[in-house]
């Protein structure tokens, strides 16, 4: 598929004040989620793309309206945080047209609760400046930029330099695998870093063809990383701070590049802790 130049949708400074980044980086494919959990943003860091799936169906079960807020002494304790969500086509709503019921008080009890599990840690204030923009973007009424948006802020504290896209904006085929594949050829991709999850449906025949290398994405499962698969990357970015985190997912990085230069079928992006 020809690569084209897309237009890009996004409140980060390091993704909008240039073109698409040479062809040959590394891509990721997710929907936006509500203040992402630890292994899904440090997917992102590594990705040289992200392409935010707006255009399929909202899910209730997922995360894409709510997020694990993991308490800052005791992170074995948690508490969903949900923006309530309308979806005015039923279970066929898009995730990009779903809206926040009552934008005012949802934007409210989100800044409360934020407060609540994180405001006595000594990197909150950076951290609540950074998340100002996200209570802001409540009056968009829109369920999908808050979320987007939440993500967003955090890979800029943690001082990603990647472009984000809009799945939407980009030419693609419908079959599920063919589709991942074609937007991922849409950046001139050489590889698709795919999660845990995509990789049980994922058909990897659509990508060889062209030529673009599949790496599963499979964090350790030791240190933080565990309770990461369920909990908001919020508890890292606030008990560790935005730095120590910076630097475990840098060494992510540096795995899943090695790997991605190397060109083995299906190689797997390993973390250190």
């Amino acid at each position: 598929m020809p690569r084209t130049n897309p237009s890009s949708a996004t409140a980060s400074p390091a993704a909008s004040s240039r073109e698409l980044p040479a062809p040959g980086g590394l891509c990721a494919i997710h929907q936006p989620n509500v203040f992402p959990r630890l292994t899904t943003l440090a997917k992102l860091f590594v990705s040289d793309y992200w392409i935010v799936l707006d255009d399929v169906q909202f899910t209730r079960r997922d995360y894409q309206h709510r997020a694990r807020l993991a308490d800052l002494d005791d992170p074995a304790r948690q508490q969903w945080l949900t923006i309530p969500t309308h979806l005015p086509s039923g279970r066929a709503t898009l995730i990009r047209d779903a809206l926040i019921h009552d934008p005012v008080r949802a934007r409210r009890r989100t800044a409360g609760m934020l407060h609540q599990h994180y405001g006595t840690s000594r990197h909150w204030p950076a951290l609540a400046r950074a998340l100002d923009p996200v209570l802001d973007h409540f009056a968009t009424g829109r369920t999908a930029a808050v979320a987007g948006l939440s993500a967003r802020v955090l890979l800029d504290l943690l001082g990603w330099r990647g472009q984000i896209l809009i799945s939407s904006n980009l030419p693609a085929r419908t079959d599920r695998s063919q589709r991942l594949a074609d937007l991922a050829a849409t950046t001139g991709a050489r590889a698709y870093l795919c999660g845990t999850g995509g990789m049980a449906y994922l058909n990897s025949a659509p990508f060889t063809a062209q030529n673009i290398t599949v790496i599963p994405f499979q964090p350790p499962a030791t240190g933080i990383w565990p309770s990461g698969r369920r909990n908001s990357a919020l508890w890292a970015l606030a008990a560790l701070g935005p730095q120590d985190v910076t630097a475990r997912f840098q060494r992510a990085a540096a795995a899943s590049l090695d790997r991605a230069e190397t060109c083995r079928p299906s190689p797997v992006a390993t973390f250190s802790n």
